[in-house]
């Protein structure tokens, strides 16, 4: 995994030099410690393109696999970030009757490129966003996986188009404009991030996943290539996506997923630097695991290495199923324990996340990544299970609701006012404040009380915290681009399933591409770590969106296929009812820190003449936010932890006369 930037220019429009494409190369530095390169060179057309690559060394870490790789057949050029898993499979089919030079996924990808141009990425499974240049035509091609796993910035110029893996290096060419997007900072408010294609700073943008962009003497095509295919239709991808046809008993839908999961696993174990997995214990990461310790054994190889970290506080410790899950599947495990410090970790978030972030779970993910990459650099993980085999609790709660939505009177007594007035606890997931939640959102539209339950702040919220000034400035609809991806999915048949099914390809298109691949990346990469994740092979990802719902939640049992499929002689041990636990996720007690050690943060970062000085949100309201959840009224946090992130995310990025090349030291360099 790496990190790659760069530029193309036509004639007459401003080149980028020498010296700020450096710049913006080693400002990735962190995603590819082990070696950089760049190249410039000029367009048939007398304009100019730019391309820079940081490498983390993966496959034949030789000086060979250096990038910017040009094919000498032909001259094209590439800069790639990701991993290509299949090349392998692809290598004789683009040889073009030459011997590679390197063993390395970029001369396969290069050579596709060289071969079927624009077309290439149909041909490839992975996790990858890249450029590749043309000199025969004077084209560049920039592509993103499907699913969205690896992330590419984009600046539209008149005459120029600039690139990045980060928006950090996008910053760094000289006169880069620092403008917020009042519309992005709703969105951000609204979800806890900014949604692709959008991006927080004005005149920015990030490619979506499953798209291509092509320029073309100036001009730019940017088109999907890939979408899952819920509604049953077929994948922009036409020719390389091949339905399932004829397969109705549940047990068909389990050796397949079986099939699908494990070869994903086998694909994802090719690596020529030592490799791991992380472990939680939860479902996916426990069939991950089990998977690849099989296969391991197959092949010889010793076991797997896996890694988890345990906190003191016992609501968010999941270390006692870890080392379950790995004491049975025989793994050489690595257990970290740790005191999560919000402290230490702010700053640097602020400034690897690029973009205001508001998941805390990033703060854990980032410690785990950190342990792991003191013993190996690549770490398998099991993100995307929740998303395609419906493991969120909130798709329980979109399933009553439409059941009710049919019973008539009934739907009209859960969703009655009197419900609000019975007590409920402070916190947020406490079991009658979420009945509270689910009630009161009951009589709205299936579409509009999703986008609700999973908010951080509601539209009611936002209005009251902003001024009226900032409100004015605010020009798009922040729940446009969930309605749109309800749109785009086109699986609500009117049915129970249908709103269920809905509900999850909308969490595929926004939720995770948004928060959780952001969160990571991110992590990830800030110290060089590449992670892995089987499940968000699209081979996997369309199996699970062409399953029926009664398939993935069977016998009250969701995510059924993972948790029934035969993944190995270990896996069939693990104790009863270990699969079927309450899902714990991995989070940081931000109520307690907010009422706590924390307090004096939000008066000196939320509430200081720098922060009301921006003109955004009203004192008084964002007062009554800290007052009321530090007196216990209401628990507050996740909003509160938000409104934090974006203040820090302004001091690192906006306050600045020049963007930063490297995070803050400490939290009171940004205080």
């Amino acid at each position: 995994m790496c990190g790659f930037v760069g530029a193309i220019w036509e004639a007459g429009a401003t080149p980028v030099s020498e010296g700020e494409l450096r710049a913006m190369t080693d400002a990735l530095a962190h995603r590819g410690p082990d070696d950089a390169d760049v190249w410039l060179g000029a367009t048939p057309s007398g304009g100019g393109v730019a391309l820079g690559h940081r490498r983390l060394s993966i496959l034949d870490p030789t000086p060979c696999g250096r990038q910017p790789m040009v094919d000498p057949a032909t001259g094209c050029r590439v800069a790639f970030n990701g991993e290509i898993y299949n090349y392998r499979e692809l290598a004789d089919r683009f040889a073009d009757g030459r011997p590679y030079d390197t063993g390395t996924d970029t001369e396969v990808l290069l050579r596709a490129f060289s071969e079927v141009e624009y077309d290439c990425v149909g041909h490839f499974r992975g996790m990858f966003a890249f450029a590749a240049y043309d000199p025969r035509h004077g084209t560049l091609l920039l592509a993103r996986d499907r699913l969205g796993q690896k992330p590419l910035f984009l600046r539209r110029e008149p005459g120029r188009l600039l690139f990045a893996s980060e928006l950090k290096a996008l910053l760094q060419v000289d006169g880069a404009p620092r403008e917020v997007d009042p519309a992005a900072v709703d969105r951000f408010l609204a979800l806890q991030y900014v949604p692709d294609p959008h991006c927080i700073l004005t005149g920015y943008e990030k490619l979506p996943p499953g798209h291509r962009l092509i320029w073309r003497n100036g001009a730019v095509d940017s088109q999907a290539y890939w979408r899952p295919p819920y509604a049953g239709n077929a994948c922009v991808d036409g020719p390389f996506h091949t339905p399932l046809s004829g397969v109705t008993a549940p047990e068909d839908w389990l050796e397949h997923t079986r099939q699908r999961v494990e070869e994903a696993v086998r694909l994802r174990l090719r690596s020529d630097v030592p490799l791991g997995a992380f472990l939680s214990g939860g479902v996916d990461s426990t069939v991950i695991c089990a998977v690849a310790q099989k296969l391991l054994r197959e092949a010889g190889a010793g076991p797997l290495k896996t890694f988890s970290i345990g906190f003191a506080e016992k609501r968010y410790d999941e270390s006692d199923f870890a080392r379950t899950a790995a004491d049975t599947l025989g793994t050489d495990h690595h257990e970290f324990r740790v005191t999560p410090d919000a402290v230490a970790a702010l700053p640097r978030l602020a400034w690897h996340f690029d973009e205001p972030f508001g998941d805390s779970s990033a703060i854990p993910t980032l410690a785990l990544s950190e342990h792991t990459r003191e013993h190996v650099t690549v770490a398998l993980s099991g993100d995307g299970g929740d998303e395609l085999f419906c493991g969120y609790e909130r798709y329980d709660a979109v399933r009553l609701a439409a059941r009710l939505d049919r019973l008539g009177p009934l739907k009209a007594l859960v969703a009655a006012p009197l419900w609000q007035r019975l007590p409920a606890g402070v916190e947020q997931k406490g079991v009658m404040r979420r009945a509270k939640r689910f009630a009161a959102e009951l009589a709205k539209s299936p579409q509009e009380r999703y986008l609700r339950w999973i908010g951080i702040f509601d539209r009611e919220t936002r209005d009251e915290l902003y001024t009226p000034e900032f409100r004015a400035r605010i020009d798009q609809d922040a729940a446009g681009d969930l309605r749109d991806a309800f749109a785009a999915c086109g699986c609500d048949d009117g049915t129970v399933d249908g709103e269920v099914r809905a509900a999850t390809c909308v969490d595929l298109l926004t939720y995770l591409p948004g928060d959780i691949l952001v969160k990571v990346d991110r992590a990830s990469m800030a110290v060089g770590l590449e992670a892995r994740s089987p499940l968000l092979d699209h081979r996997v990802a369309e199996l699970a969106a062409e399953m029926p719902q009664s398939v993935k939640v069977r016998g009250g049992r969701a995510k059924w296929p993972l948790k029934a499929a035969a993944w190995s002689d270990d896996f069939a041990k693990l104790p009863q009812g270990f699969l079927d636990r309450k899902k714990t996720g991995f989070g940081v007690p931000l109520g307690p820190w907010f009422r706590g050690e924390l307090r004096p943060l939000l008066d000196r970062a939320l509430l200081s003449d720098r922060a009301l000085a921006r003109g955004w949100f009203r004192p008084e309201a964002v007062r009554r936010l800290i007052e009321d959840h530090a007196a216990g009224r209401w628990d507050h946090s996740a909003r509160l932890w938000c409104l934090l992130m974006l203040e820090l995310w302004c001091r690192t990025w906006l306050d600045p006369a020049t963007a930063p090349t490297a995070a803050p030291s400490t939290l009171d360099e940004l205080l």
